[in-house]
């Protein structure tokens, strides 16, 4: 037996206005079995998720590039 999907979820490779979003969500909605489609509006939140995210991929190429000698902590 195969899953069912109830959903789909895209995401963009950087935040776009919504009215540069529209024909995207106008393509979107032809697809057949669409029901419905909406934008989600980047926040602070999301923001802050991203730079977290950027900074903690940071630290680890660095650690990759500069990696500690064993008499370091």
């Amino acid at each position: 037996m195969t899953d069912r999907y109830y959903a789909l979820t895209v995401v963009l490779e950087k935040d776009i206005r919504d009215d540069d979003a529209e024909p995207i969500l106008n393509a979107i909605m032809m697809i057949k079995g669409v029901r419905s489609v909406e934008g989600n509006i980047s926040t602070p939140e999301t923001w802050m998720a991203e730079e977290r995210a950027r900074m903690e991929l940071g630290k680890r190429l660095l650690a990759v590039i500069f990696p500690k000698k064993d008499n370091e902590k």
